[in-house]
């Protein structure tokens, strides 16, 4: 698909809050950052949302400047709200709480998976969790984490593999794997119908 992004600066169809700050947000480090808590390459992101890998690498140097429709494109395959990006921060509440429609998720749908993002961004990079669905067939394989990262897997239902430092372990509903992460390794659906598991990463 055809990037619609523009090398001038946004629409005035923007969020009125970018308009209220002293200076304006850096949408492009707000969208690396994104993309890098998501473990998502440029070339994932730039096929999720339809966004040119070059046009892409140019809006997150703060290059470019996206139009409010492929900001939206990032944003909706990042699975944020385009507002998010021009926010302003707020204090902490004593109680927040996020509707089902407001956890980001990220899908790999020709891999079969689905990653809930459950943990809060501010903690990404250090402690995460997420919801992890993967179809028959579906795998989360993934590269190397910084050294020291592990990974803690809990099966709510069906049966998964678990691949990592060369060795491959079977788990069944209520088993949880504690491997390390910080070479390549694998979570695979080795059931016939869906399988579900809290995944927790510690990085190192």
């Amino acid at each position: 698909m055809a990037s619609s992004a523009s090398r001038r600066p946004a629409s005035p169809a923007a969020p009125t809050a970018a308009a209220s700050l002293a200076a304006p947000p850096r949408v492009g480090e707000q969208i690396q950052r994104l993309r890098s808590e998501r473990r998502m390459t440029l070339d994932d992101l730039s096929r999720a949302a339809g966004v040119s890998k070059s046009m892409l690498s140019e809006i997150e140097r703060d290059k470019a400047n996206p139009t409010i429709a492929v900001a939206w494109r990032l944003t909706h395959a990042l699975g944020v709200s385009l507002d998010s990006l021009f926010a302003v921060q707020k204090a902490p509440e004593a109680i927040a709480v996020s509707g089902p429609h407001e956890i980001p998720t990220l899908s790999g749908h020709d891999a079969g998976y689905q990653l809930r993002v459950w943990g809060p961004i501010e903690l990404a990079g250090k402690f995460e969790w997420y919801e992890l669905t993967l179809q028959a067939g579906g795998a989360l394989v993934s590269n190397a984490h910084e050294p020291g990262t592990r990974e803690h897997l809990t099966v709510l239902h069906g049966t998964i593999e678990v691949e990592a430092a060369g060795t491959t372990k079977r788990l069944k509903t209520a088993d949880t794997a504690r491997y390390v992460a910080d070479e390549p390794h694998a979570i695979r659906n080795a059931g016939k119908g869906e399988a579900k598991a809290l995944l927790i990463v510690i990085h190192g």
